[in-house]
């Protein structure tokens, strides 16, 4: 990944634009290690849980994940890893995306089902991002990026 950040993706000109001048190469190559490390301690030891118990709903309507998620999206939360590429503005980090697509791909390299809860809620950022306007945008953006509250999808047919 750092190499094609580097070589392909020319990250050093990258960081170089105004709205990316706080990162730099060697900043994104400790994201990168960072990630890595959450990846293989954290979120890869929930994929076979996640497969052998899948999630339980009980009587009451309460959701119990799979063993370790709820604790690997802690780890997640507290790392502030879901504000990334988000605006500073409402809490992100305001790291090129490209670097964000990094490091997601190493959540679902490590469990794609557990990297759908952080997927989806960017998803969801970004709609809110583009298309609400500011009161909405105050009132759920800083919330969902900061990992407090997830975002889903939902279809209609």
């Amino acid at each position: 990944m750092s190499f094609v950040l580097k070589e392909v993706v020319a990250l050093e000109k990258l960081c170089e634009f105004a709205d990316f001048d706080s990162s730099t190469v060697d900043m994104v190559e400790t994201v990168l290690d960072a990630a890595g490390k959450l990846a293989k301690e954290e979120i890869e030891p929930t994929n076979q849980p996640g497969d052998l118990q899948g999630v339980k709903i009980d009587s009451t309507g309460k959701v119990a994940t799979a063993e370790g998620f709820k604790e690997a999206y802690q780890h997640y939360v507290d790392g502030g890893w879901g504000s990334l590429q988000f605006s500073p503005e409402y809490g992100g980090q305001g790291i090129p995306f490209v670097v964000a697509a990094s490091v997601q791909e190493m959540w679902h390299s490590a469990n794609l089902s557990w990297g759908l809860c952080p997927l989806l809620t960017q998803g969801a950022v970004e709609a809110i991002t583009y298309n609400a306007n500011d009161e909405l945008k105050q009132r759920f953006l800083p919330k969902m990026i900061s990992g407090e509250w997830s975002g889903t999808m939902n279809l209609t047919e």
